[in-house]
């Protein structure tokens, strides 16, 4: 048992001390949380209630989107009402207007009463979440398109950002029903997605969530013109390339049958979802003296397995512009070093290091291409690199075998007998 219980200690603490650098980073950022209907009727809907107030409760300003298709819908064939689309969004009649204001009126105090839950022994014990919503978003009508008349069915014309930024400064969370209201006093049907998009741009929020089908085999991150090219088989991504183009930095597509993805996907490196950017999360660059720290975690291990040769911080400082590094979210998670011997027209790759969580995906064959490439540029013919237990992974990337008479003059004289390192050597073309 105390075993047991050790594991459960280490585990957490663990989890905490990994998920801290995005606890500080989140907390007073705003983020913009749309999820559809079919959500709201899942058996885990009331574990993401509580996942919502836990973001509040760590200081990260909440806009809480919700749509009622699904209820709508059920509604509609209970009262023998027809139901009609085009282009994807609702055909709103009278008969449809009158049963989408009572779904939509009772799913808001749904949510409202859940946010509210606060019994002792549950996630929400003590939370206090205050929740607002009111006429913050103003709609026109969609009028009469390919000859249709899409009645009560409306489009965002206006969002009150400076109503729900006071409220969001108050610490509340906003909720926003799938409907607007015109200057007119009219009421309109509005597409969630359409709402979350624009309160997301026109907030300048820091993230748009959204929770519902995307179970889909999408790739875990994608940029907008990658995305492009299949929005057109997933509504939610076309929305998500929309909130892009219009200036959200980041798009996050969630499944909702996947117990805590939120939580997941906002305390992780890696998440659980498929984030879409305007461009790519994970980039290659010129090292920095900022960097120093990020790579000595990387390759420290190494250096006490003896893969690699060990380097001190102020070595590494004065070297640092030798290398190049992956960065993911903030993170280093992969360098490699080159130091170039032009009178020989050799390059030498060192430091070639990948995080362990990250390796057989191809990264290092990545930062060996951008070496290549650099040494290409540099006028180097080839590329040279000493190791003592990585040899297989450098044949199977093109290295051959040579000796230390082939190295540079400068590095022959460097070389250390007693680690007795492996050369091999690359020919680039």
């Amino acid at each position: 048992m105390q075993t047991s219980n050790s594991n459960n200690i280490a585990t957490t603490t663990s989890w905490f001390r990994t998920a801290a650098p995005y606890i500080h980073a989140h907390r007073g950022a705003t983020f913009v949380i749309a999820f559809d209907g079919e959500t709201i009727a899942t058996k885990g809907f009331d574990s993401l209630v509580h996942d919502f107030a836990l973001l509040n409760s760590l200081g990260i300003k909440l806009v809480l989107v919700f749509g009622a298709r699904k209820q709508i819908d059920v509604q509609s064939n209970i009262h023998k009402v027809g139901i009609s689309y085009h282009d994807g969004l609702r055909i709103t009649d009278e008969s449809s207007l009158k049963i989408a204001r009572s779904v939509i009126g009772k799913l808001r105090l749904d949510i409202e009463a859940k946010l509210s839950f606060g019994l002792p022994h549950t996630p929400m014990a003590h939370a206090q979440v205050r929740c607002t919503s009111g006429n913050l978003v103003t709609a026109r009508p969609v009028g009469i398109k390919d000859g249709i008349d899409f009645g009560h069915t409306g489009e965002v014309r206006r969002v009150d950002t400076q109503g729900i930024n006071d409220q969001l400064t108050l610490g509340n969370v906003v909720l926003l029903p799938p409907m607007g209201f015109s200057p007119t006093g009219e009421f309109f049907n509005l597409s969630y997605e359409a709402i979350a998009t624009n309160v997301a741009k026109d907030l300048a929020a820091d993230k748009l969530i959204f929770i519902g089908d995307n179970s889909d085999d999408l790739d875990r991150e994608m940029t907008v013109e990658q995305a492009e090219n299949t929005k057109d088989q997933h509504p939610t991504l076309a929305a998500a390339v929309e909130a892009c183009k219009a200036g959200v930095k980041r798009v996050h597509l969630l499944d909702r049958d996947q117990d805590g993805a939120l939580l997941q996907e906002l305390f992780s490196r890696d998440g659980a979802g498929t984030l879409i950017t305007p461009e790519l999360f994970e980039t290659i660059r010129q090292a920095t003296i900022e960097d120093v720290g990020g790579i000595l975690e990387l390759i420290q291990p190494l250096e006490a397995n003896g893969v690699l040769v060990k380097r001190s911080r102020d070595h590494l400082e004065t070297e640092v512009d030798h290398f190049t590094v992956m960065e993911r979210d903030g993170t280093v998670v992969a360098c490699a070093a080159l130091y170039p011997y032009p009178e020989n027209k050799i390059g030498e790759l060192a430091c070639l290091a990948v995080s362990k969580g990250y390796q057989d995906l191809g990264r290092g064959k990545k930062l060996l291409s951008v070496i290549e490439q650099q040494s290409v540029a540099a006028g180097l013919s080839s590329l040279c690199v000493l190791t003592t237990q990585t040899a297989h992974w450098f044949i199977e990337h093109g290295f051959e075998q040579a000796e230390i008479a082939d190295l540079p003059v400068a590095k022959q004289d460097f070389y250390n007998y007693q680690r007795n390192a492996k050369v091999f050597s690359k020919e680039l073309r």
